[in-house]
């Protein structure tokens, strides 16, 4: 635990110096949340600002997930992956601590998105369902950052991260379940939401939101969480750099 931690404290140190880095992160969920929640004259639902904001939250961790890939991206071309991989710490603990930097920056995001949806009118949640919502973001958190930290691994530079990077996360995020509910899609794009695990976190906060329990997706999400975690492991044990 203590190697998990440093490698953790480490990159929340190097992040809290870049002042830019952190404000310019939530510039575009905020935006989303203030100009499409409350400007869209949306009528296939009640309160549109409610229906949003899960979709919103689950944006901010996809993209803190997606962008922690290319943290590890940055480790590898200016050498410190090279050296943390030669120190006795054992392999995991670089791993569990780069993820549960990039999970844990999500959801300081994700809190301050909460913040401001509920300044500008959202429902105010129990402290239950507040927890839930946590922990659905924590797994789809620790889901993407596995994804993404595996797919660093693997490409040389960082502009072919970011290039992949673009590739996904704007189709993964309107293909989703995220700015309109099923009935209302073309059938195609219903059945493409349907099989995008975005959706699954999207439906299950937007359940807890209802006053529900969302068992069916949470098990899911626990299930592709460990599947990816398992393989981002087993990847970066074999890793050479």
């Amino acid at each position: 635990m203590n190697g998990t931690v440093t490698y953790m404290k480490r990159d929340f140190v190097k992040w809290g110096r870049g002042k830019v880095a952190v404000i310019s992160a939530l510039i575009m969920p905020a935006a989303w949340l203030v100009f499409v929640g409350l400007a869209l004259p949306v009528k296939f639902t009640g309160n549109y600002l409610d229906f949003i904001v899960p979709g919103i939250l689950v944006m901010t961790m996809l993209s803190a997930g997606l962008s922690g890939g290319a943290l590890l991206m940055f480790d590898k071309i200016l050498g410190f992956l090279n050296k943390f991989l030669a120190l006795p710490t054992p392999r995991s603990s670089i791993l569990v601590g780069k993820i549960l930097f990039i999970t844990g920056r999500g959801l300081i995001q994700a809190t301050i998105i909460l913040a401001i949806a509920f300044l500008i009118g959202a429902t105010l949640m129990n402290p239950v369902q507040y927890c839930l919502t946590y922990f659905i973001l924590f797994l789809f958190g620790v889901m993407i950052s596995a994804f993404a930290t595996t797919i660093a691994l693997y490409l040389e530079d960082h502009d072919s991260y970011s290039a992949f990077n673009t590739m996904i996360s704007m189709p993964l995020f309107f293909t989703s379940s995220a700015l309109m509910p099923y009935n209302v899609m073309p059938a195609w794009l219903a059945t493409i939401a349907h099989l995008n695990p975005l959706s699954y976190a999207i439906d299950a906060v937007r359940d807890v939101t209802a006053g529900g329990f969302p068992v069916i997706p949470i098990l899911i999400l626990f299930v592709l969480t460990a599947i990816l975690l398992a393989a981002c492991v087993q990847v970066f044990r074999r890793v050479t750099i």
